[in-house]
């Protein structure tokens, strides 16, 4: 089958996979607010990738059979390649003119080799954990984020979109098991709410080619998912409040974006992504 997709199919597809990059840790062993996976993201999220990855690596040196840990780190690499090359500015572009101008960046294959390497670990560890029990929620976990990473990887940065839609439905098999085992998780709604969202925004046609893949949207739906995450997540809720502001820039809700922009621009001064979104919404562009 050719991997064939419309301009606009792209674009929406690699919104939806956005939503699988960047779920972090959970898990029951990593309770105080102060924990290496608390600051590791927020470091992250304030573009400092090196001292975030300090954070992960020190505790896979104290944890080295911890699934949840490589696949963090990963997220850290990925992010730090979406921000070099542009990815998350390009989300925010209301027309395909200015969407298709952006400037394009080779990715850095050393960063590629050190993301696929810790995706393998992880999952390695996380198999052999829901061996000794299916519903061990860290190993479910990190099964998630992986496949979501590696969906990401494939559409945004290699524009695979055959197979990041593969590694896609592979990672919502894992959230579903990981959500069956803790409803209150929500960090883990927001996949599920940005693909109803975005998918429920599509044409009609590429809709159908989704729900032949085995997805289906819902505006609505997909925007409480998010809201969700945004106000009870714990380290996703950063992320939530991004994807909503793109999808409120897609909505025609210029006030409602430039009220969370603002809100993250405060919360991560180091970022400089949330100012210079606030700056071309009050220009209009």
């Amino acid at each position: 089958m050719k991997e064939k997709f419309t301009r606009h199919g792209r674009r929406v597809l690699g919104v939806i996979l956005l939503a699988s990059f960047c779920l972090p840790a959970w898990t029951a062993d990593i309770s105080v607010a102060n924990s290496p996976f608390d600051q590791g993201f927020r470091l992250m999220y304030d573009l400092e990738f090196d001292r975030s990855h300090q954070f992960f690596s020190s505790w896979q040196r104290e944890h080295p059979e911890d699934p949840v840990s490589p696949a963090a780190d990963a997220a850290g690499l990925l992010f730090s390649e979406f921000q070099r090359l542009g990815v998350l500015e390009a989300q925010f572009y209301e027309n395909d003119k200015a969407f298709n101008a952006r400037k394009k960046l080779a990715p850095d294959p050393g960063v590629r080799d050190r993301f696929n390497l810790a995706l393998d670990q992880s999952e390695s560890r996380a198999r052999a954990l829901l061996v000794k029990n299916p519903k061990d929620r860290d190993a479910l976990f990190a099964m998630t984020l992986s496949f979501g990473l590696r969906a990401d990887y494939a559409a945004l940065i290699e524009k695979r979109n055959l197979a990041s839609l593969r590694y896609t439905k592979e990672a919502t098999k894992w959230s579903e098991q990981l959500l069956a085992v803790d409803p209150q998780c929500y960090d883990g709604h927001i996949a599920a709410g940005i693909s109803k969202y975005i998918i429920g925004s599509m044409a009609a046609p590429v809709r159908w080619i989704m729900r032949l893949g085995g997805v289906s949207g819902d505006k609505k739906a997909g925007m409480a998912e998010l809201q969700l995450t945004a106000e009870r997540g714990r380290y996703l809720a950063p992320f939530a409040r991004i994807l909503l502001a793109i999808a409120y820039v897609r909505e025609k809700d210029k006030p409602r974006a430039r009220e969370l922009l603002a809100a993250l621009r405060d919360d991560f001064p180091k970022n400089p992504l949330f100012a210079r979104e606030i700056a071309r919404l009050d220009s209009g562009q």
